[in-house]
């Protein structure tokens, strides 16, 4: 049988790619090489889906650090509140949560992916579980797809394979592969929104989770790259949490540097008074038990073996220098950043299909008529929020209406 659209992938982009193409009155067969839909879906927000982010088209690009202005023109054609009114049309009720976060109701991922599946089944697209290993062409356009042994003959084509994150999902790059035989570019691909290894410190405080605090990231040269508010998580091998994602997006080269801010709400001067109100109240205290209402208790040692103060000094014996330095540090943490951790686990990755090489309008490929991309296979990338899975509805809404 020949289709009038085949999509490769049945992650976000690839079903949302499919419905709306079949809502344009094409014939739509999705292949998808999981025996089911949505796998990575299924684990986005911890499981809860964060499908959007609930602002306007502007603010999704400011969110968007890599290849922001390719997306103007699909963002503007379907922006977040688009999103929301598909999925709340499609029966499943959404709420707005700090940061303008979006999520069902339900708190599942699995109600974003009931309601895609509706849609599909309503707008007749067919799902055949099955591994494209190449898109077909002949005079230079699409022609269909094959998948091992199998033809499907088709006019155009929406490759929507994701990334390299989480591969036991199915994101293994083969959406990459197929796209380089066709001519196109893949620019370097590493992980994005992923965790930062760091110091050994890091491992003393494992488990630690701070909330409220200011983040920076440095270069070698002392160059701020990024600058963020909120959680913050230290693990065995470094750091994660929203504030470390969104980092590792700028995270550029060796010997970068995390200042973390653990009292953003006090100036220096504001610190240090506190500190000495601490130090008065429980003056007949080791320095390792007068800071317990000033810091987590597994942060302490760290702080004082980086100030250089004996954990066991007794409070009212420590000097004005030693009492700056330990502002200093309250007000700067430090964390030697390592590297990244390895794309398998980034939320997203970085790199993919030159963003040069593709039509921003219509997704269409410049190179091969008849081939649309769509989703985290395009050179674009965002921080966390809801904005990778919106540029996921906006990509692929503009393939599927051009198709």
């Amino acid at each position: 049988m020949s289709w009038d659209v085949i999509v490769i992938g049945g992650g976000p982009a690839g079903m949302f790619g499919a419905i709306t193409a079949a809502r344009q009155g094409k014939r739509v067969l999705l292949l998808e090489r999981n025996d089911r839909l949505g796998k990575k879906l299924l684990i986005t927000g911890k499981g809860r889906c964060n499908v959007t982010n609930d602002c306007d088209a502007r603010e999704v690009l400011q969110n968007i650090p890599r290849n922001g202005r390719f997306l103007f023109s699909a963002m503007a054609a379907f922006p977040p509140e688009k999103a929301m009114s598909f999925f709340e049309e499609s029966g499943c009720e959404l709420k707005t949560e700090r940061g303008n976060r979006v999520f069902p109701v339900s708190d599942r991922s699995q109600s974003i992916l009931e309601a895609l599946q509706r849609e599909m089944r309503c707008n007749g697209v067919m799902v055949k579980t099955a591994r494209a290993t190449e898109i077909l062409t002949a005079d230079g356009r699409v022609t269909g797809i094959a998948a091992g042994k199998e033809r499907f003959a088709a006019q155009s084509v929406i490759l929507a394979t994701g990334g390299l994150s989480y591969p036991t999902t199915g994101s293994t790059g083969d959406g990459y592969e197929m796209a380089r035989r066709l001519g196109h570019t893949v620019t370097p691909t590493e992980g994005s929104l992923v965790p930062m290894e760091g110091d050994e410190d890091c491992g003393r405080m494992q488990g630690l989770s701070l909330r409220n605090v200011s983040v920076k990231l440095l270069d070698a040269k002392g160059k701020v790259l990024f600058t963020d508010f909120g959680e913050l998580l230290f693990t065995h091998f470094g750091v994660s949490g929203p504030t470390v994602l969104s980092a590792s997006a700028h995270l550029k080269g060796e010997g970068c540097r995390l200042l973390i801010d653990l009292k953003p709400a006090l100036d220096e001067a504001k610190l240090n008074e506190r500190i000495l109100r601490d130090l008065q109240m429980y003056k007949n205290r080791s320095m390792e038990n007068a800071l317990t209402d000033l810091l987590p208790r597994s942060m302490i040692p760290v702080v004082l073996d980086k100030a250089k103060i004996n954990p066991d000094m007794q409070a009212n014996s420590l000097n004005k220098q030693q009492r700056r330095t330990l502002v200093e540090l309250l007000k700067a943490f430090p964390v030697q950043i390592l590297g990244k951790r390895p794309v398998a686990e980034a939320i997203i990755t970085s790199g993919g299909v030159k963003i040069s090489e593709i039509d921003p309008k219509t997704m269409e490929s410049k190179l091969v008529p008849g081939l649309y991309f769509a989703g985290e296979i395009i050179d674009c990338d965002a921080y966390t929020g809801g904005f990778n899975l919106q540029i996921a509805w906006a990509t692929a809404y503009a393939a599927g209406v051009n198709v």
